[in-house]
């Protein structure tokens, strides 16, 4: 039997999330909480929608002209890989159709036990690339920008290092929580670390989800906090090195 994705969104021409025009599919549920996140609504409501792979596919294929050679699809959240059985038949289906595939996680379930590690595991031979999310790098700012250590996922990022599947590594900017020189320069050497990284980015926090979080009664807790001057990004650009990878 086909196994249902909860399909929060699509969006059929995404440029910021991958190479090339992307078919964006952003999936349901999140086992972080963001405090900047602009899509909590993917957190626990029932704003999804349930589809199969081959429905995601016939869809996405519609596309496929504008692709080019580095368009694809791009699956991103909420936290996709807390549905990994799904993302495993997407994917399978996706290779067979010679689609370039890409995963944009925050790795917040990423273990190294169990069935579900066998799964990722199995999942990396139809997968191109990933967007990892690397909120702060900082333990404990990272418990407190997230609710969750980030421990679990800087092994991810190991992981990926070790099977050499290449990344984009991106950060979010926040003032007052990810925007500390320290923790930039710990960001940078732990970056130097791994030899898979394509591609590192700059995400200046914004304002944009903040009416979301309004509609769903939940206190917003950046409240106050304004994005990130063009200096501060700057900086971060600077100390992450960014154009070491353009």
């Amino acid at each position: 039997m086909s196994i249902k994705g909860r399909v929060h969104s699509i969006e059929s021409f995404g440029s910021a999330d991958g190479p090339g025009v992307r078919f964006m599919v952003f999936l349901h549920g999140c086992p972080l909480r963001c405090q900047f996140c602009h899509n909590p609504d993917t957190w626990g409501s029932n704003k999804y929608e349930e589809m199969s792979a081959d429905q995601i596919l016939r869809q996405a294929l519609r596309y496929k002209n504008y692709w080019g050679t580095n368009g694809g699809i791009t699956i991103s959240g909420g936290e996709p890989l807390l549905q990994i059985d799904f993302l495993l038949e997407l994917f399978k289906k996706a290779k067979a159709q010679g689609v370039n595939t890409c995963i944009d996680t925050s790795g917040g379930c990423f273990t190294r036990e169990g069935e579900w590690f066998k799964k990722f595991k199995e999942l990396m031979n139809y997968t191109d690339l990933l967007l990892v999310d690397i909120k702060e790098i900082n333990d404990e700012r990272h418990r407190v920008l997230t609710t969750k250590s980030n421990e679990n996922i800087l092994d991810m990022a190991r992981y990926l290092s070790d099977i050499n599947k290449p990344v984009w590594i991106r950060h979010v900017l926040v003032p007052e929580r990810s925007d500390y020189d320290e923790d930039l320069d710990q960001l940078n050497e732990f970056i130097k670390t791994l030899n898979n990284v394509e591609k590192v980015e700059v995400l200046p926090y914004h304002t944009l989800g903040v009416f979301k979080w309004e509609e769903l009664g939940i206190d917003y807790q950046l409240e106050g906090i304004q994005p990130p001057t063009a200096e501060r990004v700057e900086n971060a650009h600077k100390r992450l090195h960014v154009e070491d990878y353009k």
